[in-house]
């Protein structure tokens, strides 16, 4: 039996933007899964662990394909999350500052029992940040509740110079993958 009915075990609201994209019939059931990653974790399959772990976390539910999601920035193999403070933010822009670095999207469907998993990766190249644009950015408040302190849909566009993949991965949720992935599915 196919199923007739969508949950997103999403609590962002730029996800939710995003699954629109596919479908406007979708439920949200926020994950309440721990999200401490395994020490030893490859940081390329970070997100996929934690897209796996949000979807487990609402479960299976008759004819429904559950969605988990998460998005990680990753430099010199090194996973950046959501910045904690201003100077925590400063020293994950520097980091970015003039390099490329990796933003990889996990995702995680659950129909009948069935897991369904596969990750996204798309490159991502800053400019040469000053001081003075970084501060200016923070000031913005925008980089504090983002992975890699920096947000591509919003002001964060300005520092990005060159994208290589799926613009939509960087923000959160790949949608033209999970699209394809939902049709096989279904």
């Amino acid at each position: 039996m196919k199923y007739n009915k969508i949950v997103l075990a999403s609590a962002s609201p730029r996800r939710k933007e995003l699954m629109k994209l596919i479908t406007d019939d979708f439920d949200i059931m926020p994950s309440d899964a721990d999200e401490t990653l395994p020490e030893e974790i490859e940081s390329e399959k970070a997100a996929e662990y934690l897209a796996r772990i949000k979807a487990e976390s609402v479960g299976n539910i008759e004819n429904a394909a559950v969605i988990g999601c998460d998005t990680v920035v990753v430099i010199d193999g090194k996973i950046l999350g959501k910045p904690e403070n201003r100077e925590q933010c400063r020293k994950m822009l520097n980091a970015l500052s003039g390099r490329t670095h990796y933003v990889y999207t996990g995702v995680c469907v659950i129909y009948n029992s069935i897991k369904y998993s596969f990750t996204e990766k798309t490159e991502v190249t800053f400019h040469n940040l000053s001081k003075n644009e970084i501060e200016e950015y923070m000031n913005t408040g925008e980089p504090f509740d983002k992975a890699g302190g920096y947000g591509i849909q919003g002001r964060g566009a300005l520092l990005v110079k060159e994208i290589k993949g799926d613009y939509f991965n960087v923000v959160g949720l790949p949608v033209s993958a999970l699209y394809r992935k939902l049709k096989d599915i279904n």
